[in-house]
């Protein structure tokens, strides 16, 4: 993990992004049973976000809908998570939800360009950043609050709600606020076309003892490279995802159907198991991946 904790715990708290060993195998064991389908059937979970998006669409004209649709995953991940969403498609009339969608964007941004600076992380922070995780967390805290603190029985019958299970399983409070706030950040980047648009464009691994990559160094790029204990090695998702030899001249586009054709990069079984990876890969290879998300990536 190397400095990602450091670099991330202001605003991630303790939990499953932040830790390693033991822990992260608690939060692993707590967090799966979550990303199931079945918890997802109930499309009403939807229906008042989608409602909220129309409702600002312009009549005519031209819209960017990026940031609609990252508003729109924040309602309907909230919702999800807390019982309640923040509706921050329609923050305007809610100044305290308008101020936690803000902090919660500008803390996101914090912590991007703190991960980019690797060892000057700390180059990066000051009163800005500590009071967008202070009003990310105040936020939670409150909604924590008023979930907890109200009786389930007789009412939303049926209804999952991800912090009343949360709340069940994890007796720290604070514990349970950083949890949240994990999931809640991978639930609000669930927007990107997979493929052209990774949620986590670039990534890295520290090694934890002296080891050795095959291929990478040299004039020609395909001598081994040592690399020591401790060092940080950064790899570009966003950029293999267009790598023509993995998906053909036409990398660059957007075009679903190439999942149905004879892509080159299933030629050698390597590049056929971790060309693709907008969910990670190995052992902490992301929760929220369902086995069809491929179809739709482009």
């Amino acid at each position: 993990m190397g400095l990602r904790r450091k670099v991330m715990f202001p605003l991630f708290g303790d939990g499953i992004f932040t830790q390693e060993g033991d822990a992260w195998k608690r939060s692993r064991e707590l967090l799966r049973p979550q990303f199931v389908h079945r918890q997802y059937d109930n499309l009403e979970l939807f229906q008042e976000a989608v409602d909220n998006l129309i409702s600002v669409l312009p009549a005519r004209g031209l819209v960017d809908l990026q940031p609609l649709f990252f508003r729109l995953t924040l309602d309907t991940t909230t919702a999800f998570l807390f019982g309640d969403s923040v509706n921050s498609l329609q923050a305007s009339s809610k100044a305290g939800e308008s101020t936690f969608a803000s902090a919660f964007n500008t803390a996101q941004d914090f912590v991007a360009k703190r991960l980019r600076l690797q060892d000057l992380y700390w180059l990066v922070g000051g009163k800005s950043f500590t009071a967008a995780c202070e009003d990310v967390h105040r936020f939670a805290d409150q909604i924590i609050d008023r979930n907890l603190s109200r009786d389930n029985e007789g009412s939303d019958a049926g209804k999952y709600v991800f912090l009343d299970f949360l709340g069940k399983n994890t007796s720290n409070r604070t514990e349970l606020r950083s949890q949240i706030i994990n999931i809640l950040v991978a639930g609000r980047d669930t927007t990107a076309s997979l493929r052209l648009y990774p949620s986590v464009p670039v990534n890295s691994r520290t090694a934890i003892r002296p080891t050795i990559l095959p291929v990478g160094g040299g004039p020609d790029l395909k001598s081994p490279v040592f690399v020591a204990e401790g060092e940080a090695i950064a790899y570009s998702v966003y950029s293999m995802h267009r790598r023509p030899d993995f998906y053909g001249m036409d990398a660059e586009l957007f075009r679903p159907e190439r999942w149905e054709e004879d892509l080159p990069m299933n030629e050698d079984p390597i590049n056929a198991k971790w060309g693709f990876l907008p969910f990670n890969g190995g052992p902490r290879i992301c929760l929220g991946k369902l086995p069809d998300h491929t179809i739709t990536t482009g």
